[in-house]
């Protein structure tokens, strides 16, 4: 299969979200010294957070809640788990959250050699992702890759977000691609390989903890060096 179009997914697949967050939240923890209203580290901090992320981001991508839904209820989340009572600064800590965030430039192992790789070989990449637009946008910039990618597609600008048909017919559109020339490359199971899958898109399920599905993807990696392989 000779494809022509590639569409990433961002956070999880190349930008990495995990260490980021983590720095992020390590700063936020010093400046409203979240010690002193009963949070233990900034470790314990980061890791609670991960956990109530992910499942909130996961129902989004299932539909049970709203996008907005996120930023306003995650660190109150945060704090109920943790067993304290939720500061009256909350807000402000969430608004500094994605000002910090964004700012951060670390990528996932192998990412920015692969996309000089494929920028090399003349592929029209672009991106497709569920996160907020601003916030996407000032990640790319950061982590140094916008340059590489002729189109974002994000749920608000599309109206849809994965695995909804919409956003990929939106993301096609823009790209003036057919489903049979696009692969999707992506760690969300359910967003980015069912999504892509079902819409008629071959699906690169990027899997470092290899997790086993029933379905299969039409291609499996562990680390984004094994694109080299496939494209």
């Amino acid at each position: 299969m000779a494809y022509q179009h590639l569409f990433f997914d961002l956070d999880h697949t190349l930008w990495d979200f995990e260490r980021n967050s983590a720095e992020s939240l390590a700063e936020i923890y010093d400046n409203f010294q979240l010690e002193s209203h009963g949070v233990a580290s900034a470790l314990d901090f980061a890791t609670v957070f991960s956990t109530i992320n992910l499942k909130l981001w996961n129902d989004f991508d299932r539909g049970r809640i709203a996008h907005g839904y996120i930023r306003e209820h995650r660190f109150r989340l945060v704090f109920e788990a943790i067993g304290v009572q939720k500061p009256a600064f909350s807000e402000k800590l969430g608004e500094e959250y994605l000002e910090i965030l964004p700012q951060k430039a670390h990528l996932l192992d192998g990412a920015a050699e692969i996309l000089a790789y494929l920028a090399a070989k003349n592929y029209p990449m672009h991106i497709v992702t569920n996160g907020f637009d601003s916030i996407q946008a000032r990640k790319m910039v950061s982590s140094g890759i916008a340059h590489y990618f002729e189109n974002v597609v994000t749920n608000e600008q599309a109206g849809a977000k994965k695995p909804d048909p919409q956003i990929f017919a939106h993301a096609l559109g823009l790209a003036k691609a057919t489903p049979n020339e696009s692969i999707m490359i992506g760690d969300n199971w359910i967003a980015d390989v069912q999504g892509a899958i079902k819409f008629g898109i071959d699906a690169v399920f990027y899997n470092p903890k290899k997790f086993v599905f029933e379905e299969k993807p039409t291609y499996d990696i562990q680390h984004l060096a094994e694109l080299k392989a496939i494209l």
